[in-house]
Order: structure tokens, then C-alpha cells, then sequence
């Protein structure tokens, strides 16, 4: 069962997977959601600690990436743009886990301006929230069908 666990904390931390869909899969597996919600905010939140960090080097990086493919902005930096000019860093930290990702999100924030401090909280109160509302909708949502 300990390797479950695991699993719940490294699909957190992977961009793409994160903790929208590794929180339900692990609940509905039948592990502690305490634990699930707890390894999954863990996991997701030290991946994208290096990003705001690290930002330059990832921006410098990801930066010659687009124009080695001449590439323009993907669609997920377009919304993430479009969320930002709407509703600021509040917005695109809160948005960010369902619409681009925490980690794309917080390389987005960044990008624009923002300071590390405020991605850092910003980022680490969107995780938090949305690990409370998945976890919370699945146990529910299990309730109602048992």
C-alpha cells in the first residue's frame, strides 16, 4: 500500500496529471483521503517551488525551445495571458490548476512580471484550495453513490 502512496505524491508532481486528477483516483482507490490530499499538495507544490525559483533558467530554456520550432505561444500560454490580464495573479494562481496546470501557471506569472514571493503564495494558496475542493467533491461524490 506504501507504494500507492508514492505514486499519489509522483503523479502529483508530474505537470499534467497533477492533483485534479491524481486526488479523485487516489480517493476512489480506497486510500486515506487525509493522506492523498496531503501527498498530492506535497508533491505538486515541490515541482512548482523549482519553477518560480529556477524561472530564469526555465524561461531562457523554454524561450529557445519556441524559436528552435518557431513556434508561437501555445494555446495554454494564450489562456493563461487572456486569465491574467482578466483577473491578475490571484486569478491565473486560482484558475491555473484547472485551465493550464499549476506549473504552466506559475511560469506564466512569472513571465509577466509578477514578483516570486507573490507567485510563491499565490501558488501555494491555489494548490491548497484546489486539493481541499477535489478531495472534499470525491468524498462526496463517493458518499452520494454508496
Amino acid at each position: 500500500m506504501l507504494y500507492e502512496y508514492i505514486l499519489i505524491f509522483i503523479g502529483a508532481a508530474i505537470p499534467w496529471l497533477e492533483i485534479a486528477l491524481v486526488i479523485p483516483v487516489g480517493i476512489i482507490r480506497g486510500l486515506s483521503s487525509f493522506w492523498v490530499m496531503i501527498l498530492a499538495f506535497v508533491g505538486n507544490l515541490l515541482t512548482v517551488l523549482p519553477v518560480i525559483i529556477g524561472f530564469e533558467k526555465v524561461r531562457t530554456w523554454y524561450e529557445k525551445r519556441q524559436l528552435k520550432k518557431g513556434k508561437e505561444p501555445s494555446k495554454r500560454s494564450n489562456r493563461g495571458r487572456k486569465i491574467w490580464d482578466k483577473y491578475g495573479l490571484p486569478g491565473l494562481a486560482m484558475l491555473g490548476p484547472i485551465l493550464t496546470g499549476t506549473h504552466i501557471a506559475a511560469f506564466i506569472g512569472m513571465s509577466l512580471g509578477s514578483e516570486k514571493k507573490w507567485v510563491t503564495l499565490w501558488m501555494t494558496i491555489s494548490i491548497g484550495v484546489w486539493t481541499l475542493i477535489f478531495g472534499i467533491a470525491t468524498i462526496l461524490g463517493l458518499d452520494i453513490f454508496l
